[in-house]
């Protein structure tokens, strides 16, 4: 029960891997809060139905103004925020080469994950500063790490971006107990990613699973496990660091 006693909202958690952390952080003991554009109340119900404490609200992150008033009535539902898992974002279904990638591809894969990012951290803070403690788990991604294969420029601009986001937010709210730490991600194949994987060249594909000195994909646990690691106070004096879960596929220097 690692998160006992906490109040964690979870951003694009009605599905797919945000689904999954919001699950693992009701399991370690939180109260949930969902953020998401769809699914939200089918998803809050499934954590309600399991006995877990959960509210919910249908957001688009880009808009800051909808993320603090969401974030103001979940709080007020739940008790004070003291935990962000900001996992709203990816490719978002845009194009990967760059003929293709259009100029709406590029502002919404920056705008989901720089922005929405930003407006969550933003909005929580005064909870957290409220609860006297706070962590903040933001997501970058390998393909921010490296030149990957499988995703775009938008997306490896947005995942870097986020890296420096969260450095330089961490140094702003460090002396308030506020913890702020990326995790990066390799490719962990939900629905949707499974297929973008599945349309790549043979050649692509094999480079992914060739690249990974464990030799094999990743099941989903394997990245909520580290993301509730981040968010817990297992992870107390850590902040401002970047959490590399691909298997090794990425080592950092």
């Amino acid at each position: 029960m690692k998160l006992a006693g906490r109040v964690a909202v979870v951003t694009g958690g009605a599905g797919g891997l945000g689904g999954a952390i919001a699950l693992g952080a009701a399991e370690a003991g939180a109260h949930v809060a969902i953020l998401d554009v769809k699914g939200v109340d089918e998803a809050v119900a499934h954590l309600r139905s399991l006995g877990f404490k959960a509210a919910g609200r249908v957001v688009d992150v880009r808009d800051g103004q909808a993320v603090k008033v969401a974030i103001e009535a979940l709080s007020a539902e739940l008790g004070p925020i003291d935990t962000l898992i900001a996992a709203a974002g990816g490719s978002l279904g845009t194009p990967r080469d760059l003929d293709d990638i259009s100029e709406d591809d590029l502002d919404l894969v920056l705008d989901v994950n720089i922005k929405g990012t930003f407006h969550c951290a933003r909005a929580v803070l005064p909870f957290m500063r409220q609860a006297g403690r706070g962590a903040i788990v933001t997501f970058s991604s390998i393909g921010g790490r490296s030149a990957s294969p499988v995703t775009g420029v938008p997306y490896a601009a947005a995942k870097a971006g986020l890296l420096g986001l969260t450095r330089r937010l961490a140094k702003e709210v460090g002396g308030e107990n506020i913890r702020v730490n990326a995790i990066a991600p390799g490719l962990f194949l939900t629905d949707r990613l499974q297929g973008m994987f599945d349309a790549l060249p043979e050649a692509d594909r094999r480079e992914v699973l060739d690249s990974i000195p464990l030799g094999r994909m990743p099941n989903i646990q394997e990245c909520v496990d580290p993301v509730l690691f981040l968010a817990s106070d297992e992870s107390s004096y850590i902040t401002g660091v970047v959490l590399d879960v691909n298997g090794g596929r990425f080592m950092a220097g």
